[in-house]
């Protein structure tokens, strides 16, 4: 749905202070699917930037670290000219708030979603305007349905010194955290249980154990037990999974 749901001052005031009383140190904003930066057609952009300005307007006021955001897709249309539409959409939802970040989430891999691999971030970093509120959210999961190898320290450590050369770790603001129901190369987005897909237990540990993560917040973003979404036991799981990785790099 496009409607935004409105807030008032108060409610921002009472998010924050339920936030500050909580053992939460972050909070995240996921923009709708919906949104599609990169689209030629004019209503279709129109709704895109309404929304997401929304969503920074509602990440000001609830002190959010970012707004992780699906930059667009192509749906047919040439790569270069998609690409800078959705930069172009991008800063003009940035000029129109005030503090929050955008942080461009990497994809899949597939060809449509812009996105697909660290070059990609980069050029839409770029072409958004390269400001410091402009950042990245990395999924584990797509990295390697997009093809990054991560699942042992060191292949993991490549990806990360890659990341660093072409984007700047210093635009890393976030982790999706989701086991891949797709292999290595599958080059499709489909979300599996911790420990239950691809990366394995052993995979989702050396994510969440990689050195220049620690501190940043990390979303798990998985069906869940009943379909329903991940509950307290998966968090519970996700966290042996990183005290086993962390064992194993000492």
């Amino acid at each position: 749905m496009w409607r935004p749901t409105t807030y008032t001052d108060d409610d921002f005031a009472a998010f924050r202070e339920a936030i500050s009383g909580s053992s939460l140190k972050a909070v995240a904003i996921h923009a709708i699917y919906l949104i599609n930066c990169a689209s030629k057609e004019r209503d279709v952009r129109r709704k895109s930037l309404t929304s997401l300005e929304q969503a920074l307007r509602v990440g000001d006021g609830i002190g959010a670290v970012g707004v992780v955001l699906h930059a667009g897709a192509r749906k047919g249309e040439p790569h270069d000219a998609s690409m800078r539409r959705a930069g172009k959409a991008i800063a003009e939802a940035l000029s129109e708030s005030e503090r929050c970040p955008i942080l461009l989430e990497n994809t899949a891999g597939t060809q449509g979603p812009l996105g697909r691999n660290l070059d990609e971030l980069a050029d839409l970093l770029e072409l958004a305007g390269g400001g410091r509120r402009l950042g990245v959210c990395i999924d584990c999961c797509h990295l390697l349905a997009s093809g990054f190898e991560i699942r042992e320290p060191d292949q993991l450590a490549g990806v990360v010194d890659e990341l660093d050369a072409k984007v700047g770790l210093d635009r890393l603001r976030c982790l999706h955290v989701n086991d891949s129901a797709i292999p290595l190369g599958g080059n499709r987005d489909k979300h599996a249980n911790v420990g239950e897909g691809e990366l394995g237990p052993r995979g989702i540990g050396t994510f969440l154990s990689e050195p220049r993560f620690e501190g940043l917040p990390a979303l798990i973003e998985t069906p869940g037990p009943d379909g329903h979404g991940p509950d307290r036991r998966e968090v519970q799981r996700a966290k042996r999974m990183r005290r086993a990785a962390l064992k194993r790099r000492q």
